[in-house]
């Protein structure tokens, strides 16, 4: 299985690798233009940027499928505060498939400098006093105190996306 990831970011590129271990896949980071903000502001942005690293990463390779992945953040209806979402998409050229991973609120001292147009991982570098933070457990690490981390959480988005290209059954 050879899949391209719109990304060069090694989390990304881990999240993938790890997701579909089982199917053996020779993976190939592909830097590409997400086509939205450094730090999305919506379900729809976010998803958006996960649809065209995906699209770009495949149309820049030969590989069977291309994978976007993209965080962002947005404010939930129902749900207080505003909240770091993951999105990924898979696409074989044919079909293009999304799939959300986990979502959590953000604190209220780091959503205000989103707000004010900063971007997450430099916030939460410049809280923690670390630095590329995005690059390893990234937030939703640091704020679940290491229950999941950006790889896992991505991880999740990406087998939801990726699922039905790879499932042994027929749609129900």
């Amino acid at each position: 299985m050879n899949v391209a990831v719109g990304s060069t970011n090694p989390v990304k590129v881990a999240a993938v690798e790890r997701t579909l271990d089982r199917f053996d896949p020779t993976v190939t980071a592909v830097a590409v233009d997400s086509g939205v903000p450094e730090q999305p502001w919506s379900i729809e942005e976010t998803v958006t940027g996960a649809e065209n690293r995906a699209r770009r990463a495949r149309a820049a390779t030969d590989a069977t499928y291309g994978v976007g992945l993209e965080g962002g953040v947005a404010r939930l209806d129902g749900v207080q505060g505003l909240s770091l979402i993951m999105w990924a998409a898979a696409t074989d050229g044919q079909r293009l498939v999304r799939g959300g991973g986990p979502t959590l609120r953000l604190p209220d001292r780091v959503a205000s400098r989103l707000e004010d147009g900063e971007e997450l991982g430099p916030v939460m570098d410049d809280v923690l006093g670390t630095e590329n933070v995005a690059e390893s457990e990234g937030a939703i690490g640091v704020l679940t105190d290491g229950m999941t981390d950006r790889t896992r959480a991505l991880g999740e988005a990406v087998a939801c996306a990726f699922g039905p290209f790879v499932r042994s059954t027929h749609d129900p």
